[in-house]
């Protein structure tokens, strides 16, 4: 049988038709991370890590990595 992968809608149907409502916004300010954080990506993963379960979506401000120059940090969070 062949398995078909879903789009970006159909997985967020999925997860609010399970009970996971929330969108959580990515909007990192690195000056306000507590010190044991060292990067941007570190934060994120924390964050994803912690909500997993309560998430439907994340969903992150490009302008808010643009503007310390984390394109890249924002590309692995994606990934």
């Amino acid at each position: 049988m062949e398995k078909t992968s879903l789009s970006f809608t159909q997985k967020i149907q999925a997860r609010w038709h399970q009970g996971t409502q929330v969108c959580i916004g990515l909007d990192p300010f690195p000056e306000r991370f507590p010190e044991h954080v060292s990067s941007i990506l570190e934060f994120n993963r924390a964050i994803i890590d912690s909500t997993a379960d309560l998430a439907c979506c994340y969903k992150p401000q490009f302008a808010h990595y643009a503007a310390v120059g984390a394109e890249d940090q924002l590309k692995q969070t994606i990934a």
